[in-house]
């Protein structure tokens, strides 16, 4: 019956005959796969196809010869060349979960073979076992059936070599007995492996913690024991009893990627039991309770009923400037910014009138004054323009000294680039005071509007942490933006870094490098900050070292080179939610007025947070090159726990409150030498919110 089923199946779906009948066969489509599929079959050049017929002839011999692959690689237990196909192609390309004429996929070989890399591997790609062995009955039947009509077609085959005479025919007889002695030896030792089987052991561990006011997480680990089958899913249990009756839910996971689960919808203030079990190809096996043995949904802000710090604050500026367009009607300069990059093209009169105007193109050496210049780059190429000169354009040629709150204004302006023109009709109806601060300000506006007509975009990116300064009275602000598209620029090209390097001529000397010269030689470290400044850290809660220090206009704040834009850090743990009881823990050490605790106490010592504090501790004092001695009077912040975004959390850690900020000349203790720069405070802010 089983037999006649898989028959059923194969016509139904048309496919293809078993593969290849010997190894060396499959070694051989292997081969022919690698170099002659290895291109995506839709990058053919249609012109060469007769239509869409053959289009779908080639689609379907590139899954046929691809799937083959797979599966002769699975059978031959080549681990590297299982792991190869699944990097080159997708499970879509390799046909992955349909089964061959036999009614067997890729993973019911592997895991009936007991190969466990192998079925980890594609367990991971995304495969599935047969959908056809709905119990373990049918499952037997199959494989008994399997190792009969192979053992049959062998003993055909040998009957006919041996009395068949010498000849042509007969020397392929040879090939396929061979071929089907070797089929009949695996589907023996598949069937072997899977009367041998066993269920699955529990899990060999699974962590409880808390994920939200209405989640939990479950993270669990394989069984431990190497004897029975490959596991193929695990499922989670939940109930408000310890026996788990009744249950509440359960959720079957099959993707093992990552062995963890996230419970949703659950009752904030409610406590859950939890249990996991593993499954495999004799089915489910026992189920391990989790530690700790329940959690209850919560979140720090409970203890106190404190609402998010940033709550409506975007929309309240986003109001705010709002109500500010609406008194500057007038300056009607709410369209969005359009370029003028075709000015040369429309008349040759403009062309010269815009060649000699003073303000209309980029300079090419600077003398004593304030300048903006904009690093575009691309991988290993930067824009430039015709004269092979970093775009730049005069600010102001009066501005000797660049005071700190201008700077930081420019900066703060940096996020609105596309809102120059407003602000520069804004600006200039304020003029009426005069103020020099203004002027300046409305100057660095000019510069602005005139790079960005000169290269046709608005975006010029993050402004670098501090101006170039050179000994001839000349301060350059730099923007930094990467691009990722293969956009056109006016006036620019590209070329590569360190061609430019090379070619560009210094007109000063080494002792005393103009401003240019000085970013021309560092423009790698400046476009490795950039890069660095954006990442992102993954999920989870960390444990932050905040220290200051003030100068007479300025405070600057410690951060480490990987990561500018985060604080000095080390990761607690994958989980960054911080739960009420877990809060309540930490207020309860602020309020007794202690150093941070080294010492495992009675109380705390199987507090899992108490033991993920203390290595994180250890961790971070060591990265800040501070002895963990000298941090026996730092303090956690326990005022609130740092959210940025729902994903990423901080916990704080000061120094003792004399120490947090180091005056101007004052000794600087628990600061690193090394590894670690100092950023302007506002700065610092405004990277974070990038």
């Amino acid at each position: 019956k089983m037999t006649q089923q898989m028959r059923d199946l194969q016509l139904a779906q048309a496919r293809k005959p078993p593969g290849p009948s010997s190894p060396n066969a499959a070694k051989r489509l292997y081969r022919n796969l690698s170099g002659k599929f290895r291109v995506n079959y839709t990058s053919f050049d249609e012109g060469s196809l007769v239509g869409r017929g053959e289009k779908e002839k080639l689609r379907k011999s590139y899954m046929f010869q691809s799937n083959a692959a797979l599966f002769e690689a699975v059978e031959l237990q080549d681990l590297d060349r299982v792991q190869e196909l699944l990097k080159h192609y997708s499970p879509e390309e390799l046909d992955l979960n349909t089964p061959n004429s036999e009614g067997l996929l890729p993973l019911d070989i592997a895991i009936m073979t007991n190969n466990a890399p192998i079925a980890r591997a594609l367990l991971q790609a995304g495969a599935k076992e047969s959908p056809h062995f709905v119990s373990l009955e049918s499952r037997s039947l199959h494989l008994s059936t399997l190792v009969r009509e192979a053992e049959q077609r062998v003993n055909e085959l040998m009957a006919q070599v041996v009395n068949e005479a010498p000849n042509a025919d007969c020397s392929e007889k040879e090939k396929q007995l061979k071929a089907w002695e070797w089929r009949f030896r695996l589907y023996k030792r598949m069937k072997a492996g899977f009367e041998h089987a066993r269920v699955p052991d529990a899990p060999s561990s699974v962590h409880l913690s808390v994920a939200s006011s209405s989640s939990l997480q479950v993270t669990f680990w394989e069984p431990l024991s190497v004897n029975s089958a490959v596991v193929t899913k695990y499922k989670v249990e939940w109930s408000c009893s310890p026996t788990f009756s009744p249950l509440l839910g359960e959720a079957v996971i099959d993707k093992l990627k990552d062995l963890h689960f996230t419970i949703p919808g659950l009752a904030s203030g409610t406590a859950y039991h939890v249990r996991v079990s593993a499954y495999n190809m004799k089915g489910w096996g026992p189920p391990q309770a989790s530690t700790p043995p329940f959690a209850i949904p919560s979140n720090w802000r409970e203890y106190d009923g404190r609402a998010p710090r940033r709550r409506g604050q975007a929309e309240a500026l986003d109001h705010l400037l709002g109500q500010v367009k609406t008194v500057h009607q007038h300056c009607i300069c709410h369209e969005p910014y359009k370029n003028q990059p075709q000015s040369r093209k429309h008349s040759v009169s403009k062309s010269l009138k815009h060649l000699f105007h003073p303000g209309s193109k980029f300079l090419k050496t600077l003398k004593r004054g304030l300048y903006l210049t904009a690093i575009f780059y691309k991988d290993d190429n930067i824009l430039v323009t015709h004269e092979d000169q970093i775009p730049v354009v005069e600010i102001d040629d009066t501005y000797s000294c660049l005071l700190m709150q201008d700077f930081l204004w420019f900066t703060k302006v940096s996020c609105m680039w596309d809102e120059i023109l407003w602000l520069r009709q804004c600006v200039t109806v304020s003029q009426s005071s005069c103020s020099c601060i203004l002027q300046t300000r409305f100057k660095m506006l000019l510069a602005i509007s005139q790079m960005q007509g000169l290269l046709g975009i608005q975006d010029l990116g993050q402004v670098f942490f501090e101006p170039i300064k050179d000994k001839q009275g000349n301060i350059l602000i730099v923007t930094l933006k990467e691009v990722k598209t293969n956009q056109t620029f006016e006036s620019v090209r590209w070329v590569p870094i360190c061609k430019l390097q090379t070619s560009r001529k210094s007109v000063s000397s080494p002792e005393e490098p103009t401003a240019l010269d000085t970013l021309l030689v560092s423009v790698q470290d400046k476009l490795a900050y950039h890069q660095r400044s954006s990442h992102a850290l993954s999920p989870g809660l960390y444990l932050g070292y905040l220290k200051l220090c003030s100068a007479v206009d300025q405070i600057r704040v410690l951060v480490p080179e990987r990561l500018p834009n985060i604080l000095c850090h080390v990761k607690i743990r994958s989980n960054p939610n911080i739960s009420r009881e877990e809060w309540e823990w930490l207020q309860k050490m602020a309020s007794m007025e202690e150093p941070v605790p080294t010492e495992t106490e009675a109380d705390t010592s199987q507090n899992p947070l108490f033991q993920e504090l203390q290595v994180a501790i250890k961790e971070l004092m060591t990265l800040v090159n501070i002895p963990l001695q000298e941090a026996k009077d730092f303090r956690l912040y326990s005022q609130e726990v740092l959210d940025f975004g729902d994903q990423v959390s901080f916990l704080l850690l000061l120094p003792p409150s004399d120490d947090v900020c180091t005056a101007p000349g004052q000794n600087n203790p628990y600061t690193p030498c090394s590894g670690f720069l100092t950023l302007p405070l506002q700065i610092f802010e405004l990277g974070e919110e990038r």
